[in-house]
């Protein structure tokens, strides 16, 4: 049964299935509640939601975000890598 989080969380279980994955209380909420405008203006899927709630795409970061992601997931030999090699290591884990 979901939880009810009050009225700052527009959308509670796509906040608890986001918290469940890791996510910080204020990025759920965040996630949660432009998916919860972006269905009731558009009355139906939302931008976030056809997304998967992923990030964009790396070609669009920077190196050292990109040094962080690979940090992140594990990826060994990153402090070598250029910023292509990162993009491909980061898709390829």
């Amino acid at each position: 049964m979901v939880k009810d989080h009050g009225s700052q969380i527009k959308d509670d279980k796509t906040y608890e299935r986001l918290r469940d994955q890791g996510a910080s209380k204020g990025k759920a909420a965040r996630i949660a509640n432009a998916q919860a405008k972006s269905k009731a203006s558009h009355g139906g899927t939302s931008e976030t939601a056809a997304k998967g709630g992923r990030h964009g795409r790396y070609e669009d970061w920077n190196k050292d975000d990109l040094y962080q992601q690979a940090k992140k997931v594990g990826i060994a030999g990153r402090s070598k890598m250029s910023k292509d090699a990162l993009i491909d290591a980061l898709r390829n884990h």
